[in-house]
């Protein structure tokens, strides 16, 4: 298992900005380093354009993790699933989160801001950051992707 990461960087749309400023003051009170990529505000704006801005962050930087969140979840991870060496996982559950990280190596994990409470998406955070990727028969499905 890999050590607990400690920086996350988030994006959301105008749908999920509510829910990825709750996280964001969860995680700066519990000494997570943290950088907001946008939405700023809950004017209209396009899911892709933050996906697109989120995933090359990502990839240009090894230890971090992603938090995205637009309204249902789906179009956020669509848009961030096309960025090679992202693995964007939309996660309802602790049980979800946990295989993200274990089996698919997530580095991404997505919510629906509409369909998910604060408590929950905390909770799901925390198992996120402590687990890390199993490896083994694991690797070579995850290498496959890329």
């Amino acid at each position: 298992m890999l050590d607990k990461y400690n920086s996350f960087v988030l994006a959301s749309d105008h749908a999920g900005f509510n829910l990825k400023q709750q996280i964001k003051i969860y995680l700066e009170n519990n000494n997570f380093e943290v950088r907001d990529l946008g939405a700023f505000n809950t004017d209209s704006v396009d899911y892709p354009d933050y996906g697109k801005v989120l995933g090359d962050f990502i990839i240009s930087n090894n230890n971090t993790l992603g938090i995205a969140v637009c309204g249902s979840g789906i179009g956020i991870s669509i848009a961030l699933n096309r960025i090679s060496g992202v693995r964007a996982a939309l996660c309802h559950n602790i049980e979800i989160a946990k295989l993200a990280r274990n089996h698919n190596d997530a580095n991404v994990i997505v919510f629906g801001g509409r369909f998910i409470n604060i408590n929950d998406a905390i909770s799901i955070v925390d198992v996120f950051a402590n687990e890390g990727f199993e490896g083994g028969r694991h690797k070579r499905r995850v290498d496959k992707l890329n």
